[in-house]
């Protein structure tokens, strides 16, 4: 079965709920998955970029998916914690019900309202080399071994990448993402950054990583 494509310049309809207020974003987050668990029984924690809310409903991009009525935890900085299950799978993501009484869900339909308002994605970063959020968070990351799998951009500059996958390679490990070859130069708490070999035009690196087919 075909999944939809997750979209990211326009509203998804998550709900037939037409009359809540949506919004389209770029925010970070992080969320777990019930059946994905470390070798201690704990959940494990996944980057995410959220790309649409509603009061109801809750848009994610992100390089791990669970199923449709997986139950799921996903923690927005902005906006704090959110609990629910999967209730359609994307290609790249899912969209989760949002559970929580109806006090706590009236306060989050105005803190969303507040929030259109007020929104601002799109603040540089002035390094000397910007790194930016890309408008198309997805790549695909190629391994020497002809290891092949998606994964998340968290930012992109014109000498390096930071990303977010459902692997670590170590540091030095020779790498591809998306076009670009480059090697792993430091890893952190969820994901690790990719040096390229060379220095990149800013009006096109954002294309060169974007996934292939």
């Amino acid at each position: 079965m075909t999944q939809a494509p997750l979209q990211l310049d326009e509203d998804i309809e998550v709900t037939e709920r037409r009359t809540d207020v949506r919004i389209v974003m770029r925010l970070p987050g992080r969320f777990t998955l019930a059946s994905r668990r470390d070798v201690e029984g704990e959940r494990r924690e996944f980057p995410c970029r959220i790309v649409n809310l509603t009061c109801h409903a809750l848009g994610l991009a992100a390089a791990v998916t669970g199923e449709v009525g997986e139950r799921v935890i996903a923690y927005v900085d902005e906006f704090g914690k959110f609990e629910g299950r999967i209730m359609r799978k994307l290609d790249g993501g899912f969209v989760m019900e949002l559970v929580m009484p109806n006090v706590e869900r009236n306060k989050l339909a105005a803190k969303i309202e507040w929030f259109d308002k007020h929104k601002n994605f799109d603040v540089v970063d002035q390094r000397k080399h910007a790194r930016i959020t890309p408008r198309n968070p997805y790549s695909t990351l190629v391994l020497a071994d002809g290891t092949t799998t998606d994964c998340l951009v968290k930012d992109v500059s014109p000498t390096g990448v930071a990303i977010h996958a459902d692997l670590m390679p170590q540091i030095g490990t020779l790498v591809v993402v998306g076009k670009l070859v480059g090697r792993v130069v430091r890893q952190f708490g969820d994901g690790f950054a990719v040096q390229f070999v060379e220095p990149q035009d800013p009006k096109s690196v954002g294309s060169l990583i974007a996934r292939f087919s």
